[in-house]
């Protein structure tokens, strides 16, 4: 999912200047100056037990742009999951409606807005994900737009932190292979994933990045509670491929588009 972003190249010196001391202190090695991270799919995995994420519907699924001449569709997302609320069931039912009638959808990437958190992860298909590990903070990176994350490493939370669409992100290293993120203080005018679904000022998020498969592949575990949308925690599993970067000016191209929206 990508072509090469300049503001990632701006922060090769931290990453020159770090890598040494990461590797001394087992931190995991989720960025890299020559490649970034391509999604092995813009919508959430559910998790192998427990409740999971919003999917589509199963007699309406989702078709993605394609190399395979498959019809592409909008999203019309799954009401019977047991995890939304009556109010975020009506309120997705009307764009559901909308999606049905053949009208494009609400998407975050689309509309050039935040992708939320968790949503930062799977929004733009062929966006890669980038990260910047340092001292203090690491700097999380969706290419589209780009979209920038900061994640404070070893602090609590503020007493009150300041809404945002990407809220306030604290972490820490777990186990010498896996990044930790807490995150809280998120506006409720995004949507959790590219299904539209909302959620309110109580979503809390934690993220665990884990770099596997000797460095090919990036598991992300996700924990979301919001009691004001959802009627129970629930988690997802999305991954990512390590991929190297396209030569400057290239992008990704499908065969079979969506004649009425760009890429994403």
């Amino acid at each position: 999912m990508i072509r090469r972003i300049g503001v990632f190249a701006a922060w090769s010196v931290l990453l020159a200047l770090d890598a040494a001391a990461d590797e001394k202190a087992g931190i995991p090695q989720l960025e890299s100056v020559g490649v970034g991270w391509s999604k092995v799919s813009d919508d959430f995995q559910p998790p192998e037990l427990g409740p999971g994420p919003v999917t589509y519907d199963r007699d309406r699924p989702y078709i993605p742009n394609n190399n395979e001449g498959r019809q592409v569709t909008f999203r019309i997302a799954d009401l019977t999951n047991p995890i939304l609320k009556p109010w975020v069931i009506e309120k997705m039912r009307e764009q559901n409606a909308l999606a049905a009638a053949g009208k494009a959808p609400f998407e975050a990437r689309a509309s050039c807005r935040p992708g939320c958190v968790p949503g930062f992860l799977v929004m733009g298909r062929v966006n890669r994900f980038f990260s910047c590990s340092g001292k203090n903070e690491v700097i999380l990176i969706n290419e589209g737009g780009p979209e920038l994350r900061r994640v404070h490493l070893n602090v609590p939370h503020s007493a009150n932190p300041k809404i945002s669409p990407y809220g306030e992100s604290v972490g820490h290293y777990e186990g010498g292979d896996t990044l930790m993120v807490d995150t809280i203080g998120l506006s409720d005018d995004t949507c959790i994933d590219n299904y539209r679904t909302p959620h309110t000022t109580q979503l809390h998020v934690v993220e665990r990045f884990k770099v596997t498969n000797d460095g090919k592949t990036l598991e992300v575990t996700i924990q979301v509670d919001d009691p004001g949308a959802f009627s129970m925690p629930w988690s997802a599993q999305p991954s990512a491929r390590k991929t190297i970067l396209p030569s400057k000016g290239t992008r990704p191209s499908l065969k079979s588009r969506r004649p009425d929206r760009p890429d994403f």
